[in-house]
């Protein structure tokens, strides 16, 4: 083997564990970010603790998640209109969140104001318990 040789093996191994490291660390960074995202989807905090300050928002037709959420992200409501958009498919009023004018609090968590949004919503068959008592 000649130099000329042994010199661009090293160069090359050199570039491939460069690259792994680039890689690994992107995976890295990449994996905590998903994790520290899906985590919030479940266990995020209110803008404000204690009091907060009550802001009514318009809610008009059609709803759609994304631009309640971007109305609260805009009114200070809540941090992430995109994570919203997740909570809203993981609750249990995905779907449900009806016009209106609402008054909300920046000490009130995502899931607490879909509960206020969606508290008109008709009743779906099957959930109905109130004839079922006799």
């Amino acid at each position: 083997m000649s130099i000329k040789e042994i010199a661009g093996s090293t160069v090359e191994l050199v570039i491939k564990i460069v690259f792994l490291i680039f890689a690994a660390s992107y995976i890295m960074r990449m994996a905590t970010a998903a994790y520290d995202y899906g985590f919030r989807i479940f266990t995020e905090e209110p803008v404000s603790l204690g009091e907060g300050r009550i802001i009514s928002v318009n809610v008009e037709e059609p709803v759609s998640a994304m631009e309640v959420g971007k109305m609260l992200e805009e009114r200070g409501l809540i941090r992430d209109a995109k994570l919203f958009v997740m909570q809203e498919l993981l609750s249990e009023n995905h779907g449900k969140m009806q016009p209106g004018i609402y008054d909300l609090s920046t000490a009130m968590t995502a899931e607490e104001m879909m509960d206020v949004m969606a508290a008109d919503a008709p009743e779906e068959d099957g959930e109905d318990t109130e004839g079922d008592a006799k």
